[in-house]
């Protein structure tokens, strides 16, 4: 996010795409493009019901596992599968499309959150948590550890989004080790070619921004649901009061050290 630091305003299309077509709702690389090439899921609809087989969700078997909600069927991370031209500047260009990814997410979000928590009101869900849900789904996404496959087709895609996340926490892992010589001995556990200390470590790193994107449309009084602001280990945590963010856009704590079952169960039980 070099020429801006505020991922809500940063053009995104002029950097991904040079034609500025970028963030089209026609374009090829649209975040939320699905496999039918429709960029308006429905995010909230009960029309396949939950995926729960073992087929289609990673640790799953015949007799227990997790089920994915409605709301983690489709993600808006579409772009993030077909990256390219990737030099020394991978990690900046990479922080760009997930952050294109999370404004994306999050707006689509919205927009269809809103009228379902009108018909819905039973629901103990707000949009600070929902977005949260999401926001911590693309983290696992980036960090190797996403549990949903979908169906065939789906699943064929989720390899190929993370064979290419793999190729770029490469090559950031190749420029990282020439520049400094301890990196090699910090990530010697990444020899399996998955970067999953690296891929943490970025994650860690740069999820405030990613947070700052996912809440670009949030209103100016969404709040979180429960005190989340300041270190975790201390007590006295303040509520984000403001477009789902704390003092300073820190990312609020609670969820985003929870796996993923335990969100989807938490998920299920408001909703």
């Amino acid at each position: 996010l070099a020429s801006s630091l505020d991922p809500c305003t940063f053009e995104y299309d002029k950097l991904i795409n040079g034609s500025g077509s970028g963030g089209d709702a026609n374009s090829e690389r649209h975040p939320c493009k699905n496999l039918k090439g429709n960029t308006n899921e429905e995010r909230f609809s009960n029309t396949l019901g939950g995926q729960c087989t073992k087929e289609k969700i990673s640790g799953s078997t015949n007799t227990c596992g997790a089920c994915a909600p409605y709301r983690r069927l489709h993600l808006c991370n579409h772009n993030l599968e077909s990256i390219s031209d990737y030099d020394s500047n991978a990690r900046h260009k990479l922080l760009a499309e997930v952050c294109m990814a999370a404004k994306y997410e999050g707006d689509l979000i919205k927009t269809h959150y809103t009228p379902y928590q009108q018909t819905n009101k039973d629901s103990a869900s707000q949009l600070c948590t929902v977005l949260a849900r999401s926001f911590a789904d693309i983290g696992d996404v980036i960090r190797g550890r996403d549990l949903f496959y979908g169906n065939t087709q789906e699943k064929d895609q989720r390899k190929k989004l993370d064979d290419k996340l793999k190729t770029i926490f490469g090559q950031i892992y190749e420029e990282l080790i020439k520049k400094k010589a301890e990196a090699k001995d910090h990530y010697k556990g990444d020899a399996d070619k998955n970067y999953s200390k690296l891929r943490e470590d970025w994650w860690t790193a740069n999820r405030q921004q990613v947070w700052k994107a996912m809440t670009c449309k949030a209103d100016a009084s969404s709040a979180y649901f429960r005190p989340t602001c300041g270190d975790r280990n201390e007590r006295g945590q303040s509520q984000a009061t403001k477009q789902c963010r704390c003092d300073g856009d820190q990312v609020p704590t609670y969820l985003i050290m929870c796996r993923s079952f335990l969100r989807w169960f938490e998920e299920w039980a408001e909703d």
